[in-house]
């Protein structure tokens, strides 16, 4: 079954840079475009009945959607406007997705992402890949030879979807992947006789790292013997690491657990950092 590309719109400045977005992206994977508005019944306009404001959100979204068909003529657009919590329509729609876009209003590396509460939700329950795309963004940004950068960390199995993603992306758009793997130093009650062999045969903590991001690269190579790719690793945090990259991403991809609590799912620090603070879209990945 051929999954479509599906934006998330709301009629925002930022939902329109999604949709943007997610209609190049579908050309180069060559795959259909979804388009989804969820709306909810507002009693308070009491001039306007409910099929009155349906028909003003159906009516934005064409608009919209007018403009994705005019750039991409050839390009299979179809548009669901369903009734209902945007967390439960987006969830559902990024379900049957090759990945959701979003948008989310961003303000540079200080100030970051304006994640709302949707936004967050979506994320963290999606079992899809989604993307959040800032106000402003530019296609320019992906033609002047930036690299696509994903974070890598663990062993192979534990990065395997998002580097998955972040090659098959690269691959579609003729991009250099960069992978990054962050290392810090680790207290001295986890040092085993056995992590100390390994250290040792590999000759060091950053050879050992070093050694560790090859071995999750090697199925991907493999695979996509076209995508250049940079290996990246640097002492520091995660993160912190990510996000010194920025300047030169066309896309960050990062993987994410979700953690559930008593309040509902959180993602994890590193993928919430950077879709604070990173200044160009942001593909997040659950694990498998």
């Amino acid at each position: 079954m051929t999954r479509p590309m599906t934006a998330g719109v709301d009629g925002t400045e930022e939902s329109l840079a999604a949709l943007d977005w997610a209609g190049r992206e579908a050309v180069r994977r060559g795959l259909p475009l979804r388009v989804v508005h969820a709306w909810r019944y507002a009693e308070a306009l009491a001039t306007a009945d409910r099929d009155t404001q349906q028909a003003w959100a159906s009516q934005g979204v064409a608009e919209a959607v007018r403009a994705v068909r005019e750039r991409h003529p050839g390009l299979e657009v179809s548009v669901d406007v369903v009734e209902g919590e945007p967390v439960h329509a987006l969830g559902g729609a990024a379900a049957q997705a090759e990945m959701l876009v979003l948008g989310s209003r961003g303000h540079g590396r200080v100030i970051g992402f304006l994640l709302g509460s949707i936004g967050q939700q979506v994320i963290a329950e999606a079992v899809r890949p989604v993307v959040l795309v800032r106000a402003g963004d530019e296609p320019a940004a992906e033609a002047a030879g930036r690299d696509v950068v994903v974070g890598q960390h663990g062993d192979p199995e534990d990065s395997a979807a998002t580097l998955r993603f972040a090659f098959e992306t690269a691959a579609a758009r003729g991009a250099t992947v960069r992978a990054v793997r962050a290392w810090t130093l680790p207290p001295v009650f986890a040092y085993s006789p056995g992590s100390l062999k390994l250290l040792d045969d590999a000759g060091g903590l950053e050879p050992y790292e070093k050694q560790a991001l090859t071995e999750a690269l090697r199925p991907w190579r493999e695979r996509f013997p076209d995508v250049p790719v940079t290996e990246h690793v640097e002492m520091g945090g995660a993160g912190q690491v990510l996000l010194s990259l920025t300047d030169r991403a066309q896309l960050m991809v990062v993987g994410r657990w979700a953690h559930r609590t008593a309040v509902g799912a959180r993602i994890g620090s590193v993928a919430h950092g950077v879709l604070h603070h990173a200044d160009c879209p942001v593909a997040v990945v659950p694990h498998e």
